[in-house]
């Protein structure tokens, strides 16, 4: 029970980063110990039952149905993913799976796409050709069944971090089978839903299927789901340069007639597991044509920024000078939501060499940005000033700029 408490609450640690000053971390902060203590307690009597999410509608980058789990939920999530994933379950994937993996991610994954393409073409000296796949409705078509036998095959210990088998497997089982669509308050209205294909919901599907977009454990299973697939491709197919980010599949090779052939045999794999290659998203051309993967566009000897990521970018300065402007003081959520907002563009952009394009548009934030916020050299991050963090940190502390703050 103790060293439970203990993963607990370095699962907490690990949960609060990125939401750290939200209401519901904030709200489980506030009696941390005892929280942490309840929720432990209700693992080790296995009464622990997930709390109802927060459904809502995101509209970028596309439409999409998220479901945020109960931040206690959220602390289960990082103790499932402590105990299981680095040492137990990641070594077992492939090299080229790119999504919520330690030291890989989109930036990792393009790159690697860019060295298929050279390294198949011989520094782009030779014949290759492209083939990018996607899976259709990943996520919400996904087999709890199907996912929770793929999960248990990992599980061979007696005890994880200290924590029995039977224990991890019992919180495995609830946030597998949890239905999430019919456990949550909707924030916002349900006109919010209209325009989502039905497909791309949870309340649409049948019982047993789909896995809310949003939770960390998602990620995870969505990488085990197709484990089998990336190495059915890697060692019985022989396709030497591919990679997967969730449901994104590139494939490069010297012969086109190759990756046609391989299409009808990936859909087979997909159907063992009831998914199905997208129609209209497969891509096969000349690796002179370009390809566009994890928001870039790879192109010999460079790679852009694709024009969705920056009208993205384009909008959310806008967006910034409304929640600064917006009322007279600006709260510490306000200065949390802006800097995480535009981190969010200024790493990716910052990868790309898009210096010019990030200084002519950050020319368009408003003036009071500057008396809460600066930003590094290379414009690669911006971060909150040090005034306003010993403000938030110490009671005491009186800002020296009072008078000046809201001219």
């Amino acid at each position: 029970m103790q060293n439970l408490t203990e993963q607990l609450y370095f699962s907490y640690l690990d949960a609060r980063k990125n939401k750290r000053n939200t209401h519901n971390q904030l709200a489980f902060e506030l009696d941390l110990e005892h929280n942490l203590c309840t929720l432990a307690a209700q693992i080790y009597t296995n009464s622990y039952q997930p709390k109802p999410a927060i459904a809502f509608i995101v509209n970028k980058p596309v439409q999409r149905e998220i479901f945020a789990a109960d931040f206690a939920d959220r602390v289960v999530h990082h103790l499932i993913y402590r105990c299981l994933y680095h040492k137990h379950v990641d070594p077992f994937f492939i090299k080229d799976s790119y999504s919520c993996r330690k030291g890989k991610g989109t930036l990792y994954g393009v790159k690697r796409a860019t060295h298929f393409i050279r390294s198949c073409t011989q520094n782009y000296t030779q014949e290759a050709y492209i083939l990018k796949l996607d899976i259709s409705g990943y996520f919400m078509n996904m087999s709890h069944n199907l996912l929770y036998n793929k999960v248990m095959a990992f599980i061979t210990k007696k005890e994880y971090l200290g924590i029995p088998s039977k224990t991890l497997i019992q919180l495995l089982r609830k946030t597998i089978f949890a239905d999430v669509a019919s456990n949550c308050h909707i924030k916002g209205s349900k006109s919010e839903w209209v325009g989502l294909p039905k497909d791309k919901s949870l309340f649409n599907k049948p019982a047993g299927i789909g896995l809310p977009i949003g939770n960390l454990t998602s990620q995870i299973f969505g990488n085990i789901y197709l484990n089998q697939l990336d190495h059915y491709i890697k060692n019985t197919l022989q396709i030497k340069y591919y990679g997967r980010y969730v449901d994104d599949m590139i494939f490069v090779h010297k012969n086109k007639t190759v990756l046609k052939k391989i299409i009808p045999k990936i859909q087979a794999q997909l159907d063992i597991v009831g998914l199905t290659i997208h129609p209209k998203k497969m891509y096969l051309q000349h690796y002179t044509k370009g390809v566009l993967f994890l928001g870039h566009y790879i192109k010999p000897y460079r790679a852009y920024i694709s024009n969705r990521t920056k009208a993205n970018f384009y909008k959310a300065i806008p967006t910034i000078n409304h929640l600064i402007t917006a009322n007279f003081q600006i709260t510490w959520e306000t200065m949390i939501k802006v800097r995480a907002l535009l981190n969010a563009y200024l790493g990716t952009l910052s990868h790309a060499k898009c210096y010019n394009l990030i200084v002519k548009t950050l020319q368009n934030l408003d003036s009071k940005f500057y008396y809460f916020f600066g930003f590094t050299k290379n414009y690669s991050k911006t971060y909150i000033k040090k005034d306003y963090w010993l403000w938030h940190y110490t009671q005491t502390y009186l800002f020296t700029k009072q008078a000046t703050m809201y001219c």
